[in-house]
């Protein structure tokens, strides 16, 4: 896989993070800490076994409450430097999680460790961010919700399994499977055991995959022949088209990101910080999209898209499968510095469409309006953003928002994301970049104030071997890539969006939508 080239901005912060999160292995690649039972962990008493196992057992990662979500009426002449502060936050977490996954045997030992070594001093650093966030605020003139600095103490999150009701196959499809850990953790890193006697912090001797207990594990995985169909569980990302309203289409063709544009930048949410994300992107459509890219940088730039009028960027969280390969950005933030290791796997289709509305015409979107659905901290955050749809081809009236599915042979794995199509009319952007845009109501409406735009939908094809699982172990598994706390859920699944399509082709996006014609 080819890097992308473009030169990014460091620090010895940012190489202090990698060190810190991560063991790093002769080839560039990690082993991040196992969570979960250590037959060698301390000594060899079955005591002290026991009591690395029960606290491992209770400790999978860190869930930190979503300050961003809650910022929302931020200046506009405020939001780089929120926006700085926010990435922080960001930074933090991960920081704290890794110190997390190095000391169980600290762990182990000491029942109060985790809160007075790592979140104890975790709260502390992020009151000291949420108060910069504030100076930030008021410093031009606005009005900072005093509740957020409630928000700067962290909880650690259980990796209890969960019950699932009615369904044998231990499927649960409403997208609130939050802890399900315990299988499949007691691993190691593709065979790479450490054979020199030092206790690394964790159990690598049954293949964590690279990266550990940060997943995903047996339970993230669901047969497709086991999902009912139109069983998927969420209320966001419904499908605005139908049988009347605007009933058109027009379909962009931008390609599967075969110029190799990757980076784990966010330029929605975090522009002008390097590794905003914290985990890799695809991109397809604009060729200018890192953090550092102005709006003039992708009205300028080049595009992927065989419609030169459509510069717009079009970006995912890569997926990737375990399998050992150390890829361009195994020893880097974002990439195998965060968790986020082996082969990254392309999309052999990248179906790009825009549809009506059930019960009106549609207006056009604003130039440079920004979309971002479905939630990258959801493990964490909860469903009310998720927005996850995994099935395989010819079975895709089954949707698994949950799980990441098994297809049988000659079917493919599928993402799709049907965008929020109801906007404000006035924003291109919100605080928490959510606000300004909204999904259609049950019945297909926008709620009052806000206006049909064309619906963005996206369909991911990916061709991908099957993983296997035996005795609550999966082999070559895939996942996407997140936020190292997020622990490779497939609840964290999301897409991004920002329209720079030029004002004819936007027109024409509108007209072929709403005299119902079909167009590309």
């Amino acid at each position: 896989m080819g890097r992308n080239t473009r030169k990014r901005r460091s620090s010895m912060a940012t190489k202090a993070i990698a060190a810190s999160a991560a063991i790093a292995l002769g080839g560039g690649g990690l082993i991040w800490a196992n969570f979960y039972a250590s037959a060698h962990e301390s000594n060899n008493s079955s005591q002290n076994q026991t009591k690395a196992a029960n606290a491992a057992a209770q400790v999978a990662t860190i869930s930190c409450p979503d300050v961003g979500q809650k910022l929302t009426n931020v200046p506009n002449s405020a939001r780089q430097g929120v926006a700085t502060e926010l990435a922080n936050l960001d930074k933090q977490i991960t920081e704290a999680y890794a110190r997390l996954a190095s000391t169980r045997q600290a762990q182990a030992g000491d029942s109060g460790f985790v809160q007075n070594a790592i979140v104890g001093p975790l709260k502390e650093k992020r009151a000291a961010t949420i108060d910069r966030i504030r100076i930030d605020i008021q410093r031009v003139g606005g009005q900072f919700n005093s509740s957020l600095s409630q928000l700067a103490a962290c909880t650690t999150q259980t990796a209890d399994p969960q019950t699932n009701a009615g369904e044998g196959d231990g499927q649960n499809n409403n997208g609130q499977d939050q802890g399900d850990q315990n299988q499949g953790d007691d691993q190691n890193n593709d065979g790479q055991n450490q054979g020199d006697g030092q206790d690394q912090g964790g159990d690598q001797n049954a293949g964590d995959n690279g990266n550990g207990a940060a997943g995903p594990v047996a339970d993230d995985f669901v047969n497709i022949n086991d999902v009912q169909p139109n069983s998927r569980g969420l209320q966001t990302g419904l499908a605005a088209n139908g049988n009347s309203g605007s009933k058109g289409s027009f379909t962009t063709k931008c390609g599967v990101n075969e110029n190799n544009l990757f980076n784990s930048d966010n330029l929605i949410v975090a522009p002008g910080v390097d590794n905003g994300a914290h985990h890799t992107h695809d991109y397809v459509g604009n060729q200018g999209n890192d953090a550092f890219a102005s709006d003039q940088d992708l009205q300028n730039a080049g595009t992927s898209c065989q419609n030169q009028g459509d510069k717009s960027t079009y970006y995912w969280p890569v997926l990737r499968l375990q399998d050992g390969t150390q890829e361009f950005d195994a020893g880097d933030l974002g990439g195998g510095a965060e968790g986020n290791v082996g082969k990254i796997l392309k999309a052999s289709q990248a179906e790009i469409k825009f549809v009506g509305n059930r019960t009106s015409n549609v207006v056009a979107m604003p130039k440079l309006l920004r979309i971002i659905t479905g939630d990258a901290k959801a493990f964490t955050n909860g469903t009310a953003n998720a927005n996850t749809s995994w099935s395989c081809t010819g079975f895709e009236d089954r949707q698994v928002t949950d799980k990441y599915v098994i297809c049988p042979q000659g079917s493919q794995v599928v993402r799709t994301f049907n965008f929020q199509s109801c906007w404000d009319g006035q924003n291109i952007d919100s605080a928490n970049h959510r606000d300004h845009v909204a999904f259609v109501q049950q019945d297909g409406s926008c709620a009052n104030g806000f206006k049909a735009i064309p619906q963005l939908q996206m369909r991911l094809v990916y061709n991908i071997q099957a993983p296997t699982i035996a005795n609550g172990q999966v082999q070559n598994p895939y996942a996407v890539d997140g936020f190292p706390e997020q622990l490779h859920k497939p609840i964290t699944d999301h897409d991004d969006f920002i329209n720079v399509m030029s004002n004819k082709l936007m027109n024409k996006v509108v007209n072929c939508i709403n005299s119902g014609k079909k167009c590309q």
